[in-house]
């Protein structure tokens, strides 16, 4: 009997070049791991590109590797390896579970692995970070502009008079690079004070103290006492600790929970702005942490102000010494006390078939034509309330004809006492998508009493029907707004903020409705999972603070104006008679549930 033929198994080939000879990248394409350990001792900072050849992800970065290499080649030594190939040393030592895979070294520190978008700016931002993981703040407008950014700051006070290297600071350095270790996005930044005085300006007096800012709730010092002075205890106190107004989400595009993780939490705010990273300023960015910072300020502090503002001006006077003066000129320019306590009364609905609501403010005021030295209002009680809720519903008749898109108001006296009235000020609401500050800056007149209410009132400033601090009332005082100072806080609808760069995730932003024809990639969409609804800021309006602002109130308040956003096709548009209707989302509503048939 003839023996069975042996199987014949082609060899594999023998790798090629994955760079070319003249890129500034060494290309250790035979995957010798031990002369890239060779190389990295002479070389302060190291980036390894570890590669499959066949990988598409792996060809898809090298030309963005290459783009990096170019620009960073004099400080950085940028080396690749194959680590593909079954006779190289790096597939016998490496075990990864994907490909490509981009370590950093910081000299002896590391190694850092980077996982952000493989794309050059973002790689880029991540090396410079691994090359100065320390910002040297050397006065004091550098210290104001260090704390105005809405990423959390950690500060470290060295005196460098006595020797090369004060204690604790080589400590510090290190606890830099493990932040950068731990949180790949690089959101904690780190920064050194060397001069006595810019470290009293956030209460450091000790050398070798370290400091946390944060906006909204009390900044920290790192309580050496309880503590390990240690690198990796700093970034773990950091990243506990630190305060998150705003998140950066990157999906990295293979199967991933992020965003369901995320969307879990609770009803969250999905912004895309098109972001480069290694711009110096970022407007639109500044913009939406702005609204950020105010929507999480519940505490009401002024004291979070100036680091709202790049102050490069020593003299620049705080914020709130501006205060009582801006009150005390609003209480001359209106005639009536500012409303003590409000409620937001919707009106039963008249007309099944339009889709509009009445909403009124419902505000008691205790002097009647009296002019106010200064605005000080004891807060109304229960009862107050209520018997102004009776009086206005006796009265309700007067307000049903209110079909407008301006806001009026209407004053009528009650019926507990001759020397207190009530004021309603009421407009129609379209379950369409409307931004309820009014643009008029007229004052109503009303001629049954003498009694100005002011035009821009704003209806949605508070989100639940109850009795609202008096404060609340005060009309802006800049022109950005800031009415949703501490919204989080008061409402039972409270948003998580999300950013995404419009330049890599744009597909998602079209999956939940935006426009494909848009040349311009800003898009806000409010996506609550527990209710199952969407809702769409309107693409034709520009992302800008008020927006955004406008967008928040109308989600957050108990009757929401908001639309929802229904996915949709294009109609087909029969040619026939129109024996069958044509159900499309746009005309669901109209057509099934409003239907006489």
């Amino acid at each position: 009997s003839c023996s069975r033929a042996k199987d014949v198994t082609m060899p594999a080939k023998l790798p090629v070049n994955f760079f070319s000879t003249r890129s500034p990248v060494i290309d250790l394409f035979r995957g010798q791991l031990d002369y890239a350990d060779h190389l990295r001792q002479d070389s302060e900072i190291v980036l390894y590109f570890f590669y499959a050849p066949w990988c598409g992800q792996s060809i898809a970065a090298r030309e963005e590797i290459e783009h990096v290499a170019s620009r960073l080649s004099d400080q950085v030594l940028f080396v690749a390896v194959n680590c593909w190939w079954n006779q190289g040393k790096c597939r016998k030592q490496k075990h990864f579970f994907y490909f490509p895979v981009i370590h950093l070294y910081h000299r002896s520190f590391g190694p850092i692995e980077y996982k952000g978008p493989m794309s050059a700016v973002y790689i880029e931002k991540f090396v410079r970070r691994v090359m100065t993981p320390l910002l040297y703040i050397s006065s004091r407008s550098k210290l104001l502009d260090f704390l105005s950014n809405y990423e959390p700051g950690v500060l470290g006070y060295f005196e460098f008079n006595a020797s090369p290297q004060p204690p604790g600071y080589l400590t510090f350095f290190t606890s830099a690079l493990h932040s950068l270790k731990k949180d790949y996005l690089g959101t904690i930044r780190f920064g050194v004070i060397t001069d006595k005085h810019v470290a009293e300006e956030i209460s450091l007096v000790h050398s070798g103290s370290v400091y946390l800012h944060r906006h909204v709730n009390t900044s920290l010092i790192y309580p050496n006492d309880t503590m390990n002075y240690t690198a990796e205890n700093i970034c773990k106190w950091a990243l506990e600790n630190r305060e998150m107004l705003v998140r950066w989400l990157r999906p990295h595009g293979g199967k991933s929970l992020l965003l369901n993780n995320e969307l879990k939490k609770g009803p969250a705010l999905l912004i895309f702005i098109p972001y480069n990273p290694l711009a110096e300023i970022h407007p639109l960015l500044d913009e939406v942490t702005k609204v950020a910072l105010e929507y999480h300020n519940c505490n009401k502090s002024q004291a979070a102000e100036p680091d709202l503002q790049h102050l490069g001006d020593t003299d620049s006077p705080a914020f709130d010494s501006s205060i009582p003066d801006a009150y005390m000129k609003l209480s001359e320019t209106f005639s009536i006390t500012k409303y003590p306590c409000c409620n937001t009364v919707v009106l039963p609905q008249w007309h099944s078939i339009s889709r509009t609501h009445n909403v009124c403010e419902l505000c008691i005021n205790q002097t009647l034509g009296v002019k106010p030295n200064k605005v000080h209002v004891p807060h109304c009680n229960f009862l107050e309330i209520e018997a102004a809720l009776d009086s206005f519903y006796l009265q309700e008749h007067t307000f049903f004809q209110v079909i407008s898109n301006t806001i009026e108001c209407s004053n009528f006296l009650s019926f507990y006492s001759p020397f207190s009235y009530y004021t309603a000020c009421c407009r129609t609401v379209n379950r369409h998508f409307l931004s309820f500050i009014s643009s008029e800056k007229t004052i109503f007149q009303t001629p049954k009493v003498a009694f100005s209410s002011h035009g821009k009132k704003d209806n949605t400033q508070h989100s639940i029907p109850h009795i609202e601090d008096r404060n609340c009332f005060i009309p802006d005082l800049h022109s950005s707004g800031t009415n949703i100072t501490g919204l989080s806080c008061r409402t039972n609808k409270t948003l998580n903020l999300y950013l995404l760069d419009s330049n890599l995730f744009w597909i998602y932003a079209e999956r939940l409705g935006a426009s494909r024809s848009s040349h311009l990639k800003e898009f806000a969409a409010i996506v609550d999972l527990k209710e199952e609804v969407h809702y769409v800021l309107d693409q034709n309006q520009s992302l800008v603070g008020t927006t955004l602002e406008n967008f928040i109130k109308n989600f957050s308040i108990l009757y929401s104006p908001l639309k929802r956003h229904l996915v949709d096709d294009p109609s087909v548009h029969f040619h026939e008679q129109r024996v069958i209707t044509e159900v499309t989302t746009n005309n669901f509503h109209d057509t099934v549930f409003l239907s006489e048939k």
